[in-house]
């Protein structure tokens, strides 16, 4: 058995079917433990770290940063006996084999490598290839017209004098063909695209004079040359879309236009909302514990979903799944996008350990680290659009879900209190709701039942739990 183990890019769930190396957190020759986290990926659905699967030495590094890779390519080379001395020098017979996928050599006994005997495998009819294919010079134009000595008529023709030889024509470029394409094998080509380098001008040192992966990085490392006129400059930027904001967009698209969204606004004094949490955050085991307003309106959430499980449901076509369980999405603005983990079954937490989830979740998020399974099977999401000074807005629902609520900024304003103008802390939600499920009654009733729970928690929790 091989001490030198490559680790293939692992199915990280979901469907998932690639991902992008963002950092490697080894380098060649490193010596690692057994699931000490080695490269930090980037899917559709979040970055995660990924431990590695022996301990050993690294020998090689397959990716580099920046790199989009599919789910079962290689990654990284781990020797996991580095202390058996040096590895062993390849056999004549394997430096001979063909080369595919790029830069490898196929393996003993594969078709193309070598075989038993010093020979080479190879398909029933075919030989072994022994040649560099070589490029045939161009063909003179077939419309070129034949120049042919004049004859005079009825006069012995006299013989003409010798032609003049012709320079032969130069080559063609070895790297550019005739059609003006360049030389490189796809995952050459792969590489290229994923690292934003133009193969042409790209000088190839393979054979024939093909681009091979060390020309692609070379390339990348090398100072940028001028740009040329077309090339736009500093006034503009391109980001490329891929992973979390790409999902995103895409959920978003099919959301928007395939669920009939309808929303509603109500504004609220929260006012005994805010003085309730200045209470929790003095009582007993809550000195340490991070509290905002967020917190009630979940709480408020997971109160009215009670009184309407209608709101907390999915549309199946021919039929409406009503979840008795709360997976409650909290939005979270990263780096890298939107994202919208969720707590499970939030319904049966206490308020303390709904705020100790809440914490973990978004500070989780914000380092880049949710794993995907908490991305998915989310029932009800709440956005916080408050935090950047937002009063509302009209949220798309996330896909599989029929209702989001928007959390405005809660703010001093001037309110009507007892019949006397005072002022007020007050904020306004925003509920978006898909209407094959809910119509205007259940939506209307459900954000008036969260807005009377943050106007009046003690009463709320006294008179509907």
């Amino acid at each position: 058995m091989t001490r030198v183990k490559e680790f293939n890019l692992p199915d990280l769930g979901e469907g998932l079917t690639e991902g992008e190396i963002l950092k490697w957190l080894v380098g060649e020759g490193d010596t690692i433990t057994l699931n000490q986290p080695i490269v930090e990926v980037e899917t559709a659905k979040a970055a995660v770290e990924i431990p590695a699967k022996w301990a050993g030495k690294v020998t090689r590094i397959f990716h580099p940063e920046g790199t989009m890779v599919e789910v079962g390519q290689p990654i990284i080379a781990i020797d996991t006996d580095p202390g058996a001395g040096d590895l062993p020098t390849p056999s004549a017979a394997s430096l001979a084999a063909v080369e595919v996928a790029g830069d490898a050599p196929v393996e003993p006994g594969l078709i193309g490598g070598p075989a038993p005997g010093g020979r080479t495998a190879v398909l029933v009819g075919y030989g072994p290839k022994t040649t560099v294919a070589k490029r045939r010079p161009r063909a003179e134009s077939a419309s070129a017209p034949v120049q042919r000595p004049p004859v005079v008529p009825h006069e012995p023709a006299t013989p003409p004098p010798p032609p003049t030889p012709e320079p032969p024509p130069a080559p063609a470029p070895a790297a550019v063909p005739r059609n003006g394409a360049v030389l490189a094998k796809p995952p050459v080509r792969k590489l290229a695209r994923d690292l934003g380098v133009d193969l042409v001008g790209i000088e190839g040192t393979g054979p024939g004079g093909s681009i091979t992966r060390d020309d692609v990085l070379g390339a990348k490392s090398a100072p940028p040359a001028a740009a040329p006129a077309r090339v736009p400059g500093e006034r503009e930027e391109r980001i490329p879309v891929k992973g979390v904001r790409k999902l995103t967009a895409e959920n978003m698209v099919a959301s928007a236009f395939t669920a009939p969204h309808v929303t509603e606004f109500l504004t609220v004094d929260v006012t005994r909302s805010m003085k309730a949490l200045e209470r929790l955050k003095g009582m007993p085991g809550w000195t340490d514990v991070r509290i905002s307003p967020l917190l009630m309106v979940a709480k408020a959430v997971l109160v009215a979903l009670r009184r309407h499980p209608m709101v907390n449901s999915t549309w199946a076509g021919d039929e409406i799944v009503v979840k008795r369980y709360v997976n409650l999405g909290i939005a979270a603005a990263t780096q890298r996008g939107l994202i919208v983990p969720n707590i499970k079954d939030a319904q049966q937490l206490t308020t303390r350990e709904l705020a100790d989830a809440m914490t973990a979740l978004v500070g989780t998020a914000r380092e880049g680290k949710t794993p995907p399974a908490d991305m998915t099977g989310g029932t009800f999401t709440i956005t916080s659009v408050g935090v950047f000074g937002v009063d509302s807005g009209t949220p798309i629902l996330p896909p599989g879900e029929s209702a989001i609520l928007a959390f405005g900024a809660v703010r001093e304003q001037p309110w009507v209190h007892k019949g006397k103008i005072k002022i007020r802390q007050v904020t306004t939600l925003g509920l978006s709701f898909d209407h094959r499920v809910i119509d205007g009654e259940l939506g209307s009733k459900f954000l008036r039942d969260v807005g009377a729970f943050l106007k009046d928690p003690e009463g709320a929790l006294l008179a509907w739990a």
